[in-house]
């Protein structure tokens, strides 16, 4: 349980809050590439941390995000006309650069240098795997991005908007008992084959767990028995600053990190990127199970990536399915999970929870999280993982070890990105997500 002071420093984001400090220190995933589709597109507004932004692609091709007010009178540049490597704020014409700088201020006499000496708040933007990540911190010379492998060319995007605070969308990655029920609760030890890793979850739906803290954040280990004198283990991670790695799949194989990004203390951007995954089952036992349908981009702030099923609507709620065939009646494993975070509200009062072992890794990931933003605070220290690009470089998945095997060194091999497991399959999964 936390204090209230706590549950408000772990979960407020805004420009001056110790948790929005410790975020901008690293790199921020804002906007797909595919936003800005071309040069010289329509801006985009970009709800970020608190704060409006607007993204433009200039006449070269490059990104910038800038704060939305032109700081001239304060007019939106949203409205901005984007030409010749600026966007130009339609009141009075000023033009700015991707650095901020103003490049145009036809308003004032020829010989006026006056635009030398006002600038606009911009934020360096890079493009990496058909991501825009974006540098809010106040170093002159950003950190390196972090190295994960699945953020590359070929890298596997979704992206969905979830209405609720960042720290319980996060949390519900890290939370890997609720799998067991919410996505397979009426799923059958029968409905999978024997001998498979979802036929260990149906068999044993309490496991245990231990937690290890490490350079890039927390990661924990599930365990439950397997066959004679072994156990099946699912391993996952949270890295600073927002990112999960959950445990589904087969560790050694999965390619693919969860990014929870803060659009403000009550909306997220869920960016999932990955590399190499086999194509998702269609059945969770009897229930058919699909990807969330997804409603078409505005223009407002919070206009991106919003699902059809809402609150509103009770997440398409089917009460006769839940009844047959499925736990919830709800039918995509990623609506489910928004069903019952954003139901918590949009910002949970954990004063009021009561924990238990299988809340060990959010306990952990909570206090780790806490303590960085108040050492950044206090101290000035660097959190982990800034200046360390390679620590990113993890996967999670499922493994099965001898019931005395030491978990943390016997996957050493199987948790570093890029090796190549060639002896490895997922047909031990048995057919089922979220195992």
């Amino acid at each position: 349980m936390l204090s209230r002071e706590d549950n408000e420093l772990l979960c407020r984001v805004g420009p001056g809050t110790p948790m929005g400090a410790l975020i901008r220190e690293y790199w921020v995933p804002a906007a797909l590439s595919s936003e800005l589709p071309e040069p010289e597109c329509a801006p985009v507004r970009i709800r970020l941390l608190g704060e409006n932004l607007i993204a433009f692609r200039v006449s070269s091709g490059a990104v910038g995000l800038i704060r939305n007010h032109c700081p001239h009178r304060g007019a939106s540049l949203f409205y901005g006309r984007n030409e010749d490597e600026g966007l130009r704020c339609v009141y009075h014409g000023w033009k700015f650069d991707v650095t901020g700088a103003c490049v145009d201020m036809p308003s004032e006499p020829g010989e006026s240098q006056y635009r030398s000496k006002v600038r606009a708040v911009t934020d360096p933007c890079v493009e990496r795997g058909g991501v825009v990540w974006t540098y809010m911190g106040p170093r002159q010379t950003p950190p390196p991005l972090p190295d994960f492998e699945s953020n590359g060319d070929d890298c596997v995007l979704q992206v969905y908007q979830r209405e609720c605070n960042w720290v319980q969308a996060l949390e519900g990655d890290i939370d890997t008992c609720h799998t067991a029920f919410l996505h397979l609760g009426s799923v059958e030890r029968d409905d999978v084959p024997p001998g498979t890793w979802g036929r260990y979850v149906l068999e044993n739906r309490a496991p245990r767990y231990e937690v290890a803290e490490t350079d890039f954040g927390v990661m924990y280990g599930a365990y439950r028995p397997a066959e004679r004198e072994t156990n099946y283990w699912r391993i996952a991670n949270f890295l600073f600053p927002f990112y999960a790695m959950v445990p589904t799949g087969v560790l050694g194989l999965e390619q693919r990190v969860r990014a929870w990004v803060p659009m403000d203390d009550d909306h997220t951007l869920f960016i999932s990127m990955s590399r190499g995954g086999a194509p998702a089952p269609r059945n969770a036992g009897r229930h058919p199970i699909g990807p969330p349908e997804v409603l078409p981009n505005t223009t407002d702030w919070y206009g991106r990536f919003r699902l059809v099923g809402r609150a509103d609507n009770d997440y398409l709620i089917d009460r006769k399915a839940q009844q047959t065939v499925s736990f919830t009646g709800i039918g995509a494993i990623h609506l489910q999970d928004q069903a019952v975070t954003e139901s918590m509200g949009p910002i949970y009062d954990r004063t009021q929870e009561h924990l238990a072992t299988s809340d060990l890794m959010v306990i952990r990931t909570r206090k780790r999280l806490i303590d960085a933003a108040k050492a950044l605070r206090d101290k000035g220290q660097a959190p982990p993982g800034v200046d360390a690009p390679h620590v990113y470089a993890a996967r999670s998945g499922g493994v099965i070890l001898p019931r005395d095997a030491d978990w943390l060194d016997a996957t050493k091999d199987l948790r570093k990105a890029r090796a190549q497991h060639p002896q490895l399959s997922r047909s031990v999964l048995g057919g089922i997500p979220a195992v």
